[in-house]
Formats: C-alpha cells, sequence, structure tokens
C-alpha cells in the first residue's frame, strides 16, 4: 500500500461529526469565558465610577463577580478535558474505526460509559441552556443603556432641556440595593458613559459571550447526536456478537456430531 492509499484509509477512520462538535465546543467555551470574564470586570469598573460611588453598596456584587469569574477558570478547564474525552470515545465507537483495523468485541463496561456520556452530555446540554439564557441577561441590561443614549444623542432631544429627564436607574435591575448612590444617571451624563470604552468593550464581549454559550449549546446537541448513535451503534454490535458467538458455538457442535459420526461409521466397517 502507497503512501497516498496509508493516508486515504487514516483520514476515513476520523469521526469527521465528533470532529466538527469538539470545534464548536471549544470555540463556544472559550468565547464565553473569556469574553465574559473581562466584560464582567468592565461592568463593576463602570458601576464603581459612576452608578455606585460608595464600595459598600456593591460589595456583594462585587464578590459574586468575583465568584463568576472564578468558576469560569473551572468552566474552561472541565469543558477542555471532556471535550477530548468524547472525541476520543468518538474515534473508538465510529464504525469507521472498525472497518479501519478489523473487527473488535463490546463490551458491557464500554456500553455502560457510552450511556454515561449520553446521560451527562444531556444533564450540560441542560445546564447550558440555563447559562445561555442567564448570559443574555447583561446584553438585555447594557442594550436597554445604549438604546437611551441613542435617544439622548438624536436630533429631536439634543440640546433641549428634556435631555437631563431621560435617566437610566440601574437600581431597577436588582444588581444593587435601592439606598446606592446615586444609582441614577439622567442626561449629559449617561451620554458620556455610553461614550466610555468600558461601556463599549463591555457591551459587545457580553454579546459574544452570550453567542458563545449559544454555541456550546449547539456543540452538546451535536454530540448527544452523536453519543445517541454510537450507544446504538455499540448496542446493535453487542447483539450481533452474541448471534455470532452462538452460531459459531453451534457449528463446532454439530462438526463435533460429524466426526463422531464418520468414526462411529468407519469402525462398523
Amino acid at each position: 500500500m502507497g503512501c497516498f492509499e496509508c493516508c486515504i484509509k487514516c483520514l476515513g477512520g476520523v469521526p469527521y461529526a465528533s470532529l466538527v462538535a469538539t470545534i464548536l465546543c471549544f470555540s463556544g467555551v472559550a468565547l464565553f469565558c473569556g469574553c465574559g470574564h473581562v466584560a464582567l470586570a468592565g461592568t463593576v469598573a463602570i458601576l464603581e465610577q459612576h452608578f455606585s460611588t460608595n464600595t459598600s453598596d456593591h460589595a456583594l456584587l462585587s464578590e459574586v463577580i468575583q465568584l463568576m469569574q472564578y468558576v469560569i477558570y473551572g468552566i474552561a478547564s472541565f469543558f477542555f478535558l471532556y471535550g477530548i474525552i468524547l472525541l476520543a470515545e468518538g474515534f473508538y465507537t465510529t464504525s469507521a474505526v472498525k472497518e479501519l483495523h478489523g473487527e473488535f468485541k463490546t463490551t458491557a463496561c464500554g456500553r455502560c460509559i457510552s450511556g454515561m456520556f449520553v446521560f451527562l452530555t444531556y444533564v450540560l446540554g441542560v445546564a447550558w441552556l440555563g447559562v445561555f439564557g442567564f448570559s443574555a441577561v447583561p446584553v438585555f441590561m447594557f442594550y436597554n443603556i445604549w438604546s437611551t443614549c441613542e435617544v439622548i444623542k438624536s436630533p429631536q432631544t439634543n440640546g433641549t432641556a428634556g435631555v437631563e429627564q431621560i435617566c437610566v436607574d440601574i437600581r431597577q435591575y436588582g444588581i444593587i440595593p435601592w439606598n446606592a448612590f446615586p444609582g441614577r444617571i439622567c442626561g449629559s451624563a449617561l451620554e458620556n458613559i455610553c461614550n466610555t470604552n468600558e461601556f463599549y468593550m463591555s457591551y459587545h464581549l457580553f454579546i459574544v459571550a452570550c453567542a458563545g454559550a449559544g454555541a456550546t449549546v449547539i456543540a452538546l446537541i451535536h454530540f448527544l447526536m452523536i453519543l445517541s448513535s454510537n450507544w446504538a451503534y455499540l448496542k446493535d454490535a453487542s447483539k450481533m456478537q452474541a448471534y455470532q458467538d452462538i452460531k459459531a458455538k453451534e457449528e463446532q457442535e454439530l462438526q463435533d456430531i460429524q466426526s463422531r459420526s464418520k468414526e462411529q461409521l468407519n469402525s462398523y466397517t
């Protein structure tokens, strides 16, 4: 076999569906964790500089955000390992590997592990749906602030006395207490916040983080379909293996009977 034929045969053993799902999962988790971490830090800076000048008013929020940043580190590490494990599981259960390396025997332990991955991926998919919904909350909050700034910048309101009556009260979102000062920003001060680099970066990073969470959900659904297919393949392979073992045993018994019959016939003759 030449080098080209060997490469083609090796490429035929790659589980491309698992590979695509792994790349999508890694990309989604990387976007969510990286952009979410930086966006959370920018949100704290905006709150401290403009909406809550007293540190004690947002002390709890700062601790929660710091805890979320540590959780992001754990999520990134876990899904890096989990994605590699699922990719390896895809390599060893795909039918292409069977054709490449010959017949192999499935065990009850292997089928149990494959079923466990199906269940765990389903649980993680449901959890990431919640993460995707939660990541849309800061996007909604920043969008409301941005849209209010656009109203202030519009020609109909720009330069008029009514500009100072257009306000955003961040306390209504529940992220800081109602006694936080100032908590409410109006008019030109609000417009200046929207023009800051922290606001611009945090807003767009939250959007990218939300998109990353959505991509992770799609990747886990893709993984769930692949794992279910692989589990069904292993189940059918085990049934075929049991059938072949029984058939081989029956054929061996038939050969033994025929051999004994021939021996008895030869003894009579």
